[in-house]
């Protein structure tokens, strides 16, 4: 074989015209790698995280342990419950049967679960259901869900009539309230028509045909391997998250994944192999609070303060347990995170994070929350003492630490958690000085104060919260509560 000098040129500046794609490409990856690295070293994130755009997966790596008592590490197949990453599935179900014209989206509630309460049914639709505007009580709003209810299983006719029908809160469609009891129903409404168990139409209808191999419903007795355990951050390490029945998620919140399986459901969706496009676009539709079905349509700031991206996804949060999954449409970038360290207040700064890699954006490096410095000594020193002790890393290191709302209000909840009610309401008014124009720590120091008993302070934050921020439907319904005079301990509010 003889050499051609002319085809040797082509082939070399061929060859280099590859050069800086892979070299970028290469270090996008380092640089998600290092910021997710960055993440999970002050244990902002234990789980697996997927990167993609629309040349396919950027990176797909897992940080961590699956499960700390036998020092398993996170797999890029590991399973991790979804939480509310679910009710895209079921939103996708029901406009299936919309499609096969056995359902429509005008149909009310009691015509398609006939035993349902006529008063209210007869006035909610399934796009209310859909869209979380039905005015139904959401169940996980309920102020003794967690603690009394959570762990018992129930059936899925005996939960609709014990803990979703309940007096409307508003006129439906006139109001978005994030909530889980509609979920639920329409969960009820797909085994109705369809004949099946939940569980069984959303693997037929999308997991068998997407490929979604490691996905399904999560049923605490099945052997499941690689299915990840769920973990809470203490003080002084990981403590197991709390026992939750999960028959009680059901269709609003039961579902497990992996990031590879959600990652083929995200491709699936820029196709029609699920359901029409017309009826498709129903889910990418905003109502109320730039809700869809299933999904939200949010913008999401990047790191250099200007570059904002139209994203349509969804959060999670179950014990143990945070998923997030971001799509842009424009350029089919997608970033799909699961914890199992219950880190679902770190996923969308890190989203953020990632997305600005992608773009080129030198992304934020994560800080260390105060809450986690504070919580060393909450048990060994007066509250007054903590509180000084903030004060002061405040004014001397002011760039250490992250000391956003979030953070001090994740404290005061952990002193609710800790039965210290009166501790959590100095917490809670710390956070109120130094956040005054932010209407969910109002709403927080309301529910501390009616854990002391104290009715009138918590109907005046709560006042406050709905007054800076109309839409929090948790200071609203609270409100509502404490004008008809009932007692009992603060609401725990839902998780999305």
């Amino acid at each position: 074989m003889t050499w051609n000098p002319l085809r040797l040129l082509g082939v070399l500046a061929v060859s280099l015209l590859f050069i800086p794609v892979a070299a970028g490409a290469a270090t996008r990856q380092q640089e998600l790698d290092k910021l997710l690295t960055q993440y999970h070293q002050l244990r902002q994130f234990n789980g697996v995280a997927l990167v993609a755009n629309e040349k396919g997966v950027v990176l797909k790596k897992a940080y961590g342990k699956a499960n700390f008592e036998w020092n398993v590490p996170n797999a890029p197949d590991t399973k991790f419950r979804i939480a509310s990453v679910t009710k895209q599935f079921t939103a996708m179900v029901i406009l299936q049967l919309v499609a096969e014209g056995k359902l429509k989206l005008d149909d009310t509630l009691v015509s398609a679960l006939p035993d349902y309460r006529k008063d209210t049914g007869s006035r909610i639709t399934l796009t209310h259901l859909l869209n979380h505007t039905s005015g139904i009580p959401s169940y996980t709003n309920a102020p003794d869900f967690f603690s009394k209810v959570s762990r018992n299983p129930y059936t899925v006719a005996d939960f609709v009539k014990q803990f979703a029908s309940g007096d409307l809160e508003f006129e439906p469609g006139s109001k978005f309230a994030y909530n889980n009891s509609g979920y639920f129903l329409l969960g009820a409404i797909i085994e109705r028509v369809t004949g099946k168990p939940y569980a069984q139409a959303v693997q037929e209808r999308i997991f068998t045909p997407l490929g979604m191999k490691d996905s399904g419903y999560d049923v605490y007795t099945t052997v499941l391997p690689k299915r990840a355990s769920g973990y809470e951050l203490a003080p002084d390490g990981y403590v197991n998250a709390a026992y939750l029945d999960m028959s009680l998620p059901y269709a609003a919140g039961s579902l497990y994944s992996t990031v590879e399986d959600l990652y083929r459901w995200d491709r699936a969706l820029y196709e029609n192999k699920l359901l029409p496009e017309a009826l498709k676009q129903k889910m990418f539709t905003p109502g109320l609070e730039n809700y869809g079905f299933g999904l939200t349509m949010d913008p999401l700031p990047l790191d250099d303060g200007k570059t904002v991206l139209a994203t349509i996804g969804h959060s999670g949060g179950i014990n143990g347990f945070s998923s997030r999954i971001y799509r842009v449409p424009v350029g089919k970038e997608v970033v799909i995170l699961l914890d199992n360290t219950s880190r679902g207040d770190k996923l969308k700064e890190l989203s953020a994070g990632l997305f600005s890699v992608l773009h080129g954006i030198p992304p934020k490096a994560p800080r260390e929350g105060i809450r986690e410095l504070l919580s060393k000594t909450l048990d060994k020193e007066p509250i007054a003492k903590t509180i000084a002790h903030y004060r002061e890393l405040k004014a001397t290191k002011p760039e250490a630490y992250d000391y956003s709302d979030g953070e001090l209000n994740s404290l005061g909840y952990q002193l609710l958690r800790m039965k210290r009610a009166a501790d959590a309401v100095e917490i809670f008014k710390l956070n109120v000085e130094m956040f005054p124009k932010v209407g969910n720590v109002y709403d927080s120091l309301g529910e501390a104060y009616l854990a002391v008993g104290d009715k009138e302070q918590a109907r005046a934050n709560y006042r406050k919260a709905v007054e800076l921020d109309p839409k929090n439907s948790n200071a609203a319904a609270a409100l509502q509560k404490l004008g008809a005079q009932q007692s009992g301990p603060p609401a725990t509010k839902a998780v999305p």
